[in-house]
């Protein structure tokens, strides 16, 4: 399984950046997919999380109420609403394809991950 996340770049803070994650393999559908970020000298992070029906979500506190998970499974893509970006937002944030099929947020449970798209919040 390939994962190809894009959306990132430079913006201010206040706003807004929609990350998207592509999958390779036809059976994305099946699995429940997650975003992780990782900032310079940090550990890697849950984000967010989306079952594979797309049904349930989970969510950081740290972006409750500013970020929202969803997805298309006839694209075979997932994505990343960030609304309210603050600089603290900055990091990569990486795509993920869990090993089962409900909501799992820790980096273990996943099997798959993406490149990593770069986010970078100005004050």
């Amino acid at each position: 399984v390939q994962l190809q996340a894009s959306g990132g770049g430079l913006v201010q803070a206040g706003d807004s950046l929609r990350l998207s994650c592509t999958a390779s393999a036809h059976t994305f559908g099946s699995y429940a997919m997650g975003w992780f970020r990782q900032a310079p000298g940090k550990e890697r992070e849950f984000v967010a999380a989306i079952s594979r029906s797309g049904g349930s979500t989970s969510y950081a506190d740290s972006v409750k109420g500013r970020f929202t998970i969803f997805r298309d499974n006839a694209k075979n893509t997932v994505y990343l609403q960030m609304n309210s970006l603050k600089p603290e937002d900055t990091a990569v944030y990486y795509c993920a394809q869990a090993r089962g099929s409900y909501i799992y947020i820790q980096v273990g449970d996943y099997g798959y991950w993406g490149q990593g798209t770069q986010v970078t919040v100005s004050s």
